[in-house]
Formats: C-alpha cells, sequence, structure tokens
C-alpha cells in the first residue's frame, strides 16, 4: 500500500443469519462516522441467501426506522473478490450474465459488521484468510469460541474463569432423550434461560420460571440453532466491559465497566426490543456503582477472557457480579453491537476514545496485523 494513498475499506454487513438487520444498523453507524478523508470505503452488502452486492453508503438506509428492520437487497449484479496478481489484497468485481466482470477496484482491510453465523463464527474469517487479506478482529479459532456459547464456557473454565451452571442440549440427544433433556434443564433451577448456543443479540432466548415451560423454550431455541444451552438463573448484577487489543505486543485494553439499568415498562430482561426498538427501555451506567476492588477485578477478567480465547481487534465480555462479590462471566461477544448508541462505543466513549477514534484504531489494528498463523 503506497504511503500516499488513502486505505480502500471493504465494509460488510448483513449476512444469512438472524442478526441480519441488527447488522444493518451496524453499518449504518459506522458509515456515518468513518473519517472519509481517511479511508476509501466500499459498503457491499451480503443478503439472506449468501450473495454479495454493492450498496449504498448512505448511512440511512440501513438505520432502523420506527420499526421496519432494514435488509440487503438481492442484487442485479453480484459482487465477487479475486486476487490481484503481482500486489498484495483483493480487488472486487461485479458480475452480469452475458458480460465481462467490472472491476470495482482493489481492497486493502475488510470491516466486517456481521452477526451471528455464517459472518462472527469463523466462516468469514477462513474466507478471508484464504484470500489473504485483513480483515478487523478476531480470528477464526476466537471468533468460533466466541460464538459457540458451549465451547466458549469450555474454554473460560480451562482458563480459571468463573462460570455459572448449565446444560447443553445436542439435536440428537433432544430428539432421542427429550425427557433426559428437561429433566436436565430442571436440575438447575428456576429461574433459568434457554439459549441457542450459536446465535446472538437476544435471538430465542427464553426466561424459563417452571418445569412446564422448559419444553416450549428449548423448540424456541432451536429455531435459531438445533444445539442449546440452557444456563442457570444467576442472581448478581449484570456488568459489561468493552476490550481492546493492544497495539504491538502490549496486552489487551479495557474500558470501565458498564451496567445496563432497566427502565420501568414492558421488558422482564435486556432482549431483542429492549436493545434495538425501545430506545427507552435501558440505560447505561458508565462507569457501573461498583467498589474500586470489583472495577479493577472486572476490568482484569475481561482482558484474561479475551486472552482465553485468542481474542484479537475487539471484544465486550459480560459478567455477573454477585450479592457476595464474585464476578461470574456470562459470555464473549467478538463482533458486539456497533451502532454509535451500543455498550460497546458507549463505554470506550466514557473512557476516553470516542466512536470515530475507535473505529480508526481498530482499522489501523487490522492493517497493522498481517493474515496466516500469527
Amino acid at each position: 500500500m503506497g504511503s500516499t494513498r488513502r486505505p480502500r475499506v471493504l465494509v460488510l454487513f448483513g449476512g444469512r443469519s438472524s442478526e441480519h438487520a441488527v447488522s444493518c444498523v451496524t453499518a449504518a453507524g459506522v458509515l456515518e462516522a468513518i473519517d472519509r478523508s481517511r479511508y476509501d470505503v466500499v459498503p457491499v452488502g451480503i443478503t439472506r441467501s449468501g450473495r454479495w452486492s454493492l450498496v449504498s453508503a448512505d448511512p440511512s438506509a440501513w438505520s432502523l426506522r420506527s420499526d421496519v428492520l432494514p435488509e440487503v437487497p438481492e442484487p442485479e449484479h453480484p459482487v465477487v473478490m479475486r486476487g490481484v496478481e503481482g500486489r498484495d489484497g483483493q480487488e472486487l468485481l461485479t458480475t452480469a450474465p452475458g458480460s465481462a466482470p467490472q472491476s470495482l477496484g482493489g481492497i486493502d482491510v475488510v470491516l466486517p459488521l456481521l452477526h451471528g453465523p455464517f459472518g462472527e463464527d469463523g466462516t468469514l474469517q477462513g474466507m478471508l484468510e484464504l484470500a489473504d487479506i485483513r480483515y478487523v478482529g478476531a480470528g477464526v479459532l476466537a471468533s468460533a469460541v466466541g460464538m459457540d456459547k458451549h465451547y466458549m464456557k469450555v474454554v473460560f473454565s480451562a482458563a480459571g474463569l468463573e462460570v455459572g451452571p448449565y446444560e447443553v442440549i445436542t439435536d440428537r440427544q433432544w430428539r432421542t432423550q427429550p425427557d433426559a433433556c428437561t429433566a436436565r434443564a430442571a436440575a438447575l433451577g428456576f429461574p433459568l434461560f434457554v439459549k441457542p448456543a450459536r446465535a446472538g443479540s437476544s435471538m430465542g432466548i427464553t426466561r424459563v420460571e417452571d418445569a412446564a415451560g422448559i419444553t416450549a423454550a428449548i423448540e424456541a431455541a432451536r429455531v435459531f440453532d438445533p444445539k442449546v444451552v440452557v444456563e442457570a438463573g444467576i442472581e448478581g448484577r449484570e456488568i459489561e466491559v468493552a476490550v481492546l487489543q493492544g497495539r504491538g505486543l502490549a496486552g489487551p485494553r479495557t474500558s470501565l465497566p458498564g451496567e445496563i439499568a432497566m427502565q420501568p415498562g414492558d421488558h422482564a430482561w435486556y432482549d431483542f426490543e429492549a436493545k434495538y426498538v425501545d430506545g427507552a427501555a435501558a440505560e447505561l451506567s458508565c462507569p457501573a456503582d461498583l467498589p474500586p476492588e470489583a472495577i479493577d477485578a472486572v476490568r482484569r477478567l475481561a482482558g484474561e477472557a479475551f486472552d482465553a480465547i485468542g481474542g484479537e481487534g475487539l471484544s465486550r465480555a459480560d459478567f455477573f457480579y454477585t450479592p457476595d462479590g464474585r464476578l461470574v462471566i456470562n459470555e464473549i461477544n467478538t463482533m458486539p453491537g456497533f451502532t454509535p448508541n451500543s455498550m460497546y462505543p458507549q463505554m470506550w466513549a466514557k473512557s476516553g476514545m470516542p466512536y470515530p477514534e475507535l473505529i480508526d484504531e481498530l482499522l489501523a489494528l487490522a492493517l497493522e496485523r498481517g493474515t496466516g498463523l500469527r
């Protein structure tokens, strides 16, 4: 990349997962804030069928309007990527039946704003590694572990982090021994939370108050993923920390911790509607009202969780702070919501790094990092 040329950034969003619309809203925030004087921006949306499309760079095209969720339309001329002989990076091409592909120019780095399977789970990251192109965020293994709530807990436990009681129900187990599965879930006590193992944005999650609700909750989760995780409810406050990879050989950086306070209304917990539709449902407190030693501990543990999965770029680590002062890790998200109002950018803004600067830092980290084993 020449020193006088602006890096060309492929902003990639949409995708095949249930979090397609959330990804579009995230892209709207980034397209609004990214510094066009420093970067050439190429916005490409991935449709629900998996086709790539050159789309509008206007952030309002991808914003959440009232209760209408944005969606990438099927393209007339799909976009493909190919290597460029004699230079680093890749170029984008548009294709159309009966005509030669048209070049859209080269790209230097991908900003993959995809949430959920086929974007955040290591599949896209593997493709970018094979294409030898730099990208923002976690690599293949960290993305896969961070997407799967089952293996995430296994890794955290092995790293010495405290994890709450849980059960995993596979597709085979549910279809061959449903009664045994519900019994294992009930043994955790109530309330409990039934979740798709590999989904996010609170998709398919049910809070269950008694044994009668377990079967319906498992079936609701299985709409999104045949593997289900059942977690015991933990008494405690939900505390979150934004993590950012350090430069060079430095360790991960952590924000001040934040806490979501639910406002009186129709939401019993921080579900999809509360996160993305009802703007008055919740309020972020950052820094969270915690003793200084708890703030230090949760930031340290967030960095340990990031390192445990082999994180790169960014992550958000979520904890329960119990009445007796323990910090129990709930999960890590390797591509957290990234709108200006999302928890991750807000916590960094409260910690002294505003949204546009955060985007610059993530792109700088990606451009400094090569592909391949590292």
